[in-house]
């Protein structure tokens, strides 16, 4: 019942409902006690209305905007509480005291002052706006400030409006009492707080502290192409949630043959790329983009087929190459839309033999198969559990734009399959990792994850208070605190690392100082794999888990598992790179031999059905090699869909990137020498002579020939 309140009410937890249900009720209880009038009712109510609005702008929830949108924003709100307070004051009779025209005259001063505030912090978030965002890019054409102070710009408009606090809590205080200084003291807190903080933000106006004009930055960002000649580039627009798509392709594009940058369009997505050493360039407007100079590109790689793509594409010295975000049977993996590249990239045949059965008009020719770089991490299975029970991880992918239910195992299976695995007779550990997008477009989705992220920690809490395990937990207990505390310390020098400048600087300053540093990124690596080893240290290896945000990463509970249940996603042909085994759900109820028939990546899987009855046969074969019926497809599988292991898929990728980078260069000299070509035949028929050398594509041939033609100089 109160989910279902919470879907409804569009809000993320119970506790931002009762902070959305106190500040609903808070308000009628303001209007009623300055009515009656009760003093002492208005205080608590109003305290109460302050408060739930406070949590629920920190929690940033949906509400807020909803109630901006119905005309009961935050200013609203507050103006109301104020003219509340003015109707109290004048049901105590106190209508004719100076106490009521010095609040009346606060207020009305302190609504004078918002004016000038949200005209100063929108003037220097705007002179603060650059054209571009970038890292480890050296700008040094172009003088860039220290952003104002954090506190100043954050939520400042909430900010200002809370100093009307000390003004209300005087008010409040002098009727209580009858000391109308207590009032005037709160009043002129109020007022002076409100002219300081217009003060301070006076001097961030003035040019020094300005960013220059987006035609000096533009002007310096063509400086530095110029002098650092990009040839390959990994171009990228997406919402926020998909930063993960050009995550995996970072450490790629650092081994990468050339010269490689990240062109990206979207600032947000800036700030949740991983380190790399790699130049970033984030271009938001499309003109800006289309009017830089991109001629020196030869290669550029697309990881999602997005509208903003068509900047790019127009760039006519660049072979333009579809890479994709993962490698699967889904109808992502033969866009017609990737007829516009020059090639499409896949990891093996079986990208190959999706589009031919596709027929989107991709051809064969174009298909050029390089693996999957992003796989070295994963490490090949032993062929026996690595601890005392198997783990196996459930990673359902999400729901879709389309509302297939063969999309994902959640709304159907997903709580039978941990239910049998948490139920299993053979004790078995669960790690359990869903889809960041799930629940984004089918709300039961994500109604379903919050159950199984219920089952898999009281399943934990079970076993923890189970005797067997507590001995475990006991024996384990000293090398547990010491992984969290080394986690801890980790954490903490990863937080100073990823931040090289001041705290609560801005995109500009951040700019400015985030030039790579080779020290810093390898000490980066080396201790998110430091981390990596100490997360699965802090507990045990029978504990169950749930396991979200970015780290650890995919890759990092393929290692931890013994065997995974998944859906048709790039998930499952990752996966089939460690050799181990692997479930997938047939949550359309095709059939198994049909569902195997239409994906590829099913051949070698134990294929379940929504009630997940068949879970034993993979449990069978995680336990023991004898069991594995499968074994022998899986690695035939593995060469299909990834290719072979040698050469390396990075090898592979850099041979490609040359290759096409190759086939660039033959382009544009061959367009050169047409231009040469054309431009002396216009000269040529300037002269009222016949075009020489026309069909000629040689221009030094060209050239003999219109020397020939040319008279002789006579001294």
């Amino acid at each position: 019942m109160i989910s279902t309140v919470i879907r409804l009410a569009r809000v993320g937890s119970g506790s931002e409902l009762a902070a959305a249900v106190l500040l609903g009720l808070g308000y009628p209880c303001v209007a009623l006690a300055a009515l009656i009038p009760n003093i002492w009712l208005f205080a608590g109510a109003g305290a109460v209305t302050y408060a739930a609005d406070w949590y629920l702008h920190q929690k940033k929830s949906y509400l807020v905007n909803r109630l901006n949108s119905v005309r009961a924003g935050l200013p609203i709100r507050f103006l109301l509480r104020q003219l509340l307070l003015i109707l109290l004051l004048a049901r105590e009779n106190l209508a004719e005291q100076p106490v009521f025209y010095a609040t009346v005259a606060c207020f009305l001063l302190f609504y004078g002052l918002q004016a000038p505030h949200g005209a100063l912090t929108t003037l220097i978030r705007l002179r603060r706006t650059m054209p571009v965002v970038t890292r480890n890019v050296d700008l040094h054409g172009v003088r860039i400030p220290d952003a104002p102070p954090r506190a100043l710009l954050r939520r400042a408009g909430e900010k200002m409006l809370h100093l009307d606090v000390p003004a209300v809590v005087g008010v409040v205080a002098a009727v209580v009492t009858g000391r109308d200084v207590l009032a005037y003291a709160g009043v002129a807190a109020t007022l002076g707080l409100g002219v300081l903080y217009v003060l301070l933000l006076l001097p961030y106006v003035r040019r020094k502290r300005r960013v220059p004009g987006a035609g000096a930055v533009l002007k310096a960002v063509d400086t530095w192409l110029r002098e650092y000649q990009p040839t390959v580039a990994l171009y990228f627009s997406g919402s926020s949630e998909a930063a993960y798509q050009v995550n995996m392709w970072l450490d790629t594009m650092e081994q990468v043959d050339g010269r490689p940058i990240v062109i990206m369009r979207e600032p947000n997505l800036v700030r949740k790329l991983s380190d790399t050493s790699v130049p970033v360039l984030c271009i938001p407007g499309g003109q800006h983009t289309m009017a830089r100079d991109w001629s020196m590109l030869r290669v550029t790689l697309y990881p999602a087929n997005v509208g903003k793509n068509i900047h790019m594409l127009r760039v006519p010295t660049s072979k333009h190459v579809f890479i994709g975000h993962g490698d699967s049977d889904k109808l992502a993996s033969v866009n017609p839309f990737s007829k516009v590249y020059d090639e499409v990239w896949t990891a093996g045949q079986a990208g190959r033999d999706r589009y031919a059965l596709a027929d989107v008009g991709v051809r064969d020719e174009d298909i050029v198969e390089v693996g999957r770089p992003q796989l070295a991490p994963i490490q090949r299975w032993t062929g026996t559990p690595k601890n005392p029970i198997p783990t196996i991880l459930y990673a359902p992918t999400w729901e879709g734009w389309d509302g297939d239910p063969g999309n994902t195992s959640l709304l159907l299976a997903g709580e039978n399959i941990v239910r049998r695995l948490l139920d299993a007779p053979g004790p078995v550990r669960v790690i359990y990792k869903p889809h960041p997008f799930t629940g984004l477009v089918n709300k039961k989705a994500k109604a379903v994850d919050e159950r199984i992220r219920a089952m898999v920690t009281e399943a934990a809490a079970r076993r923890a208070a189970d005797p067997r395990w507590a001995r475990e937990a006991a024996a384990a207990q000293a090398g547990q605190a010491a992984a969290r505390a080394e986690l801890a310390r980790i954490e903490a020098r990863l937080a100073a690392l990823a931040d090289p400048g001041r705290k609560g600087t801005d995109e500009a300053e951040t700019s400015r100082v985030s030039l790579a540093d080779p020290h810093r990124l390898a000490e980066t690596k080396r201790l998110r794999a430091e981390w990596n080893d100490a997360y699965w240290r802090s507990f045990g290896w029978w504990e169950h888990r749930v396991v979200t945000g970015a780290r650890p990463h995919l890759y990092d509970c393929f290692n931890e598992s013994d065997g995974m249940v998944s859906d048709i996603s790039s998930v499952v042909s990752d996966f089939i790179a460690s050799g181990k085994p692997y479930a997938v759900t047939d949550s359309a109820g095709i059939g198994a031999d049909e569902f195997r028939r239409q994906n590829t990546a099913v051949r070698a899987a134990v294929v379940l059905s929504n009630d997940a009855a068949e879970l034993d046969e993979l449990l069978a074969a995680v336990a023991d090699p004898a069991a594995d019926r499968m074994a022998q497809e899986r690695r035939a599988l593995k060469q299909y869909l990834l290719g072979p292991d040698e050469p390396t898929s990075m090898e592979r990728f850099n041979a490609a990137v040359r290759a096409l980078a190759a086939r660039a260069e033959a382009r544009n000299a061959g367009v050169a020498q047409r231009l040469a070509g054309q431009s002396i035949g216009e000269l040529d028929r300037e002269d009222g002579a016949a075009p020489l050398g026309a069909a000629d594509d040689d221009p030094e041939a060209v050239a003999e020939e219109r020397d020939a033609a040319e008279p002789t100089a006579v001294g």
